[in-house]
């Protein structure tokens, strides 16, 4: 089995979930937040103690090295005046002496003299004495200011080489010695401070690690304390998740005196009026469903007997006088109305109950559509419409169900035809890697943006004035959206006043899935088109699509 942390992408992962867990945990940023913070103020204040400390290590080495190198010159230019060499031999015996004074005074082993240049040669001086490594540390600006400065003191820090092969860090002290009869000469003390940088490093790890443990610390005690605020919070929203998803009866428990348990009285007081409210819509809207669904029911059985009459009427309507024989034709087409919009009230009795149950299967759209055109074609011819169909793609088999699909093609194909107002109406399927979508397009009379705002509200009508050309029952456009939505799908429309209406039907190839978009544009490409306009547009289209 291959893990991904194998392949090298899951470090690929680790930025999203840091970015989502910081979305999605009040308790994560509260505490990474302080631990920002808490580190801000440790860095801040570690680096000013690590400063002083620092400052003042230097400070006391240096003090001391000023004391020890005073003390040394003070002793060896005592030894060097109690002197009366004056030949060459004994000048470098006594500076040998003076030196090793130095050096039994100090704590030093690094010590250098130099004779100050420009003094009278004629006496032969002792030669210039330096420790190994020291000659390379004293700088030339040293060396001036002790050659002008006499018997006053002057420092400076620099590296001195170490015993590993590293350097450390020292300090030079420089003065003047005076050699009777021999001249002036110039006194370097060198001083190691690996000690002290040794004490300083000490102390910054032990601040470092303090600092460390205190963050975890301060983390740790956050993370407790957070937990307990947040968790009434994560309580709370749980409940509200579960409240909201149907489970009435879910409260937060209720404990103590504090904030947190007057908010669980007053959110479980809220929930109990939500419950008793939702219950009381929830009994009143059943029994509208049984209402519907009874009623529609019991008048199942008398409209079969008033049809059967009907029919007998009807089928002897030419034996009837010109009055009778028109009222016969009335009764027919009225009962035959009735019964469609008994089924309706059932099929919507259904949808508003939640027992409507999808039964798919592979259904060509193409097929479908072209089916239900020539089943409209001839109430199309009625009203003066001619019918079109215009398919560029959607040649394959869709899981749908196809007796709901008909009807919502049905259903778009007589609203169409009853506001085209005699000018044709096309019909267009087409496809994309996501969804096969249908379009109906009317040239009619249009709607407005409020009205378009209503079309699929049940028994609404643009113009109450109007009349219903084809016996629709007002229900049609309400039941095509459930049956669109049932499929997972969109059912949209557009309309214009005078640019007529285009109702665009998309599904998803794979029941389920989500669509990403529609392969038909909505509006349509001839939004705002002219009669002849959408004439000439529609000619066109469809000879390029051919």
């Amino acid at each position: 089995m291959r893990y991904r942390w194998m392949d090298g992408e899951w470090w690929r992962q680790v930025p999203p979930r840091l970015t989502r867990l910081w979305r999605t945990s009040l308790q994560v940023r509260t505490v990474a937040i302080t631990l920002l913070l808490t580190g801000a103020a440790i860095l801040v204040t570690g680096v000013y103690m690590s400063l002083s400390i620092s400052n003042d290590l230097y400070q006391s080495r240096l003090d001391q090295a000023l004391r020890d190198s005073s003390r040394a010159t003070t002793t060896a230019q005592s030894t060097l005046n109690a002197s009366d060499a004056s030949t060459g031999d004994a000048g470098r015996n006594l500076l040998n002496s003076a030196l090793q004074d130095v050096q039994s005074a100090t704590s030093s082993r690094l010590i250098a003299a130099y004779r100050v240049p420009g003094q009278d040669a004629a006496t032969p001086s002792p030669p210039d004495r330096s420790s190994p490594g020291l000659n390379d540390v004293i700088s030339s600006e040293l060396r001036a200011e002790v050659q002008k400065g006499g018997t006053k003191q002057f420092y400076q820090s620099v590296a001195l080489p170490g015993t590993d092969g590293n350097t450390d860090p020292g300090l030079v002290v420089g003065t003047q010695l005076t050699l009777p009869s021999y001249g002036h000469y110039e006194l370097y003390i060198g001083y190691n401070l690996r000690d002290a940088e040794n004490t300083l490093v000490f102390v910054q790890n032990t601040l470092a690690l303090a600092g460390l443990a205190l963050i975890l610390l301060v983390g740790a005690i956050t993370w407790v304390i957070v937990r307990f605020v947040v968790q009434p919070i994560r309580v709370a929203a749980e409940t509200s998740e579960r409240l909201a998803a149907g489970d009435l009866a879910v409260r937060i428990p209720e404990r103590g005196e504090d904030v947190f348990a007057s908010l669980a009285r007053s959110f479980n007081g809220m929930a109990d009026s939500l419950q008793s409210q939702i219950n009381q819509l929830a009994t009143l809207s059943q029994l509208q469903q049984r209402f519907v669904s009874d009623v529609s029911h019991e008048l199942r059985t008398p409209l079969t007997t008033i049809r059967l009459a009907g029919d007998v009427i009807y089928d002897q309507r030419e034996s009837f006088p010109p009055a009778t024989e028109r009222t016969a034709e009335l009764l027919h087409t009225q009962i035959e109305r009735f019964d469609r919009l008994l089924s309706d009230l059932l099929e919507i009795s259904r949808y508003d109950a939640g027992s409507v149950a999808l039964e798919p299967e592979p259904t060509n759209l193409v097929r479908l559509a072209d089916d239900t055109v020539d089943e409209m074609r001839t109430l199309a011819d009625q009203n003066g419409s001619e019918l079109r169909l215009d398919a560029p793609g959607g040649y394959f088999d869709v899981a749908m169900d196809p007796r709901r699909i008909r009807r919502v093609v049905r259903n778009l194909l007589g609203n169409a035809i009853e506001h085209g107002e005699g000018k044709p109406v096309i019909v267009t399927v087409d496809s994309n890697e996501s969804a096969v979508a249908l379009t109906v397009r009317d040239y009619g009379l249009g709607m407005s943006q409020q009205e378009v705002n209503h079309v699929f509200d049940r028994f609404w009508r643009a113009d109450p004035s109007r009349k219903r050309t084809i016996g629709g029952t007002g229900l049609g456009l309400a039941i095509s959206l459930e049956d669109a939505t049932l499929h997972a799908g969109w059912l949209q429309v557009w309309s214009a006043p005078g640019a007529g209406s285009c109702f665009r039907l998309t599904l998803p190839r794979v029941i389920g899935r989500e669509i990403a978009s529609s392969p038909l544009p909505l509006p349509p490409f001839d939004a705002g088109a002219t009669d002849a306009q959408a004439e000439s547009a529609l000619g066109a289209e469809t000879e390029a699509r051919t």
